[in-house]
């Protein structure tokens, strides 16, 4: 029996402005070091590899390293003011759940590949009730590695069920067209999200403005894929 074709999303950027709670819960950490906030279009770009990620590239912009000690509490740190604070401000790109309905409507799965960590994922997308629509919500401790690992994808889709040769990755980011690229799956990006390099440039199969040209978008890259 074939398998039903599978959109996995990646979450910050993708599916959910997140920035506001995020880059909040930056400038607290950052206010703790005695240092200013970063400038939130420019901590915006900073969004995208992960929460110590974020916090280590906002520290080098104040010309500040630390130990991975130090980085590893100032992450505990982070995580823990986030948690209680990670849908106060963030929502759903514009669209987000029509485009869901209509690609359900003809028989997709759904999945969420993200670098965040998977109890927060979860959290998250409950807050704003979107967590039925997915059949996985798999975070950077899920399995044990990250993107652009391709093997995290290739493990998210099998966990909900899908198959790599029946699936599509929608992602703001390179870390996500690395990432899919890699497992040898097509590629959907979106131009609103948090990207340092503008994703034109870097070629996905197909690049939207919003959610309402996503449903379109899958159809005819999964119709490329299984004309070739």
């Amino acid at each position: 029996m074939t398998p039903p074709p599978i959109i996995v999303f990646d979450l910050d950027g993708t599916l959910i402005d997140t920035a506001p709670d995020l880059i909040d819960t930056l400038d607290f950490i950052l206010a703790r070091e005695s240092l200013p906030p970063v400038p939130y279009e420019e901590a915006r770009r900073l969004i995208g590899g992960g929460a110590k990620m974020m916090i280590e590239r906002a520290l080098q912009t104040e010309g500040r390293t630390c130990t991975p000690a130090a980085l590893d509490q100032l992450y505990g740190d982070f995580v823990a003011h986030y948690a209680d604070r990670l849908a106060d401000r963030s929502r759903p790109f514009p669209g987000v759940e029509l485009a869901l309905d209509a690609l359900a409507a003809h028989g997709h799965l759904f999945a969420v590949c993200t670098n965040k960590l998977e109890r927060l994922s979860q959290r998250l997308l409950d807050a704003l009730g979107l967590a039925a629509y997915f059949a996985a919500i798999c975070g950077q401790d899920t399995f044990g590695v990250q993107k652009p690992d391709p093997e995290m994808l290739r493990r998210t889709i099998a966990r909900a069920g899908g198959r790599p040769e029946r699936a599509v990755m929608v992602g703001d980011s390179a870390t996500d067209l690395k990432t899919a690229r890699a497992a040898r799956v097509p590629v959907v990006g979106v131009d609103f999200g948090y990207t340092e390099i503008p994703l034109a440039q870097l070629k996905p199969d197909r690049l939207i403005g919003s959610f309402a040209e996503l449903p379109t978008a899958v159809l005819d890259v999964l119709s490329g894929v299984h004309s070739r």
